[in-house]
């Protein structure tokens, strides 16, 4: 499933009330999320014989790097679970970019509905 992430157009006046509400739907469905990088690693085995290391080739596996705790994490990950950590961290990326659009659409409506309060205190 595709979700379309977009800014608010600079005229276009919302409250904060309206950006709860486009946040909870950009948020429904990016789960599982996470951040970190996936990369696939070729290295050497550690056995003396080993037929492809002999020729060459190297053995390839991925690893799922990160920090946690301001602590570096690398963690193996088997092939068959690629896909799902991909579409994981690529979720990830999708609540970065959400979370710094709402900033922006969350201040502006402030300002705005403090405008709209100052207006009725005029009147």
């Amino acid at each position: 499933m595709e979700y379309d992430i977009y800014t608010v157009m600079p005229n276009q006046k919302e409250l904060p009330s309206d950006v709860s509400q486009w946040f909870q739907k950009q948020a429904a469905g990016l789960w599982p999320a996470a951040l970190g990088s996936l990369s696939l690693r070729r290295t050497r085995c550690i056995r003396e014989n080993c037929q492809a290391c002999l020729k060459g080739e190297q053995h390839t596996s991925y690893v799922l790097s990160g920090r946690m705790k301001g602590r570096r994490f690398s963690l193996y990950i088997p092939d068959e679970l690629v896909p799902e950590v991909k579409r994981c961290l690529d979720n990830g990326h999708k609540w970065q970019e959400l979370l710094q659009q709402t900033a922006f659409r969350y201040a502006k409506s402030l300002k705005h509905e403090r405008n709209l309060r100052n207006q009725k205190v005029k009147k």
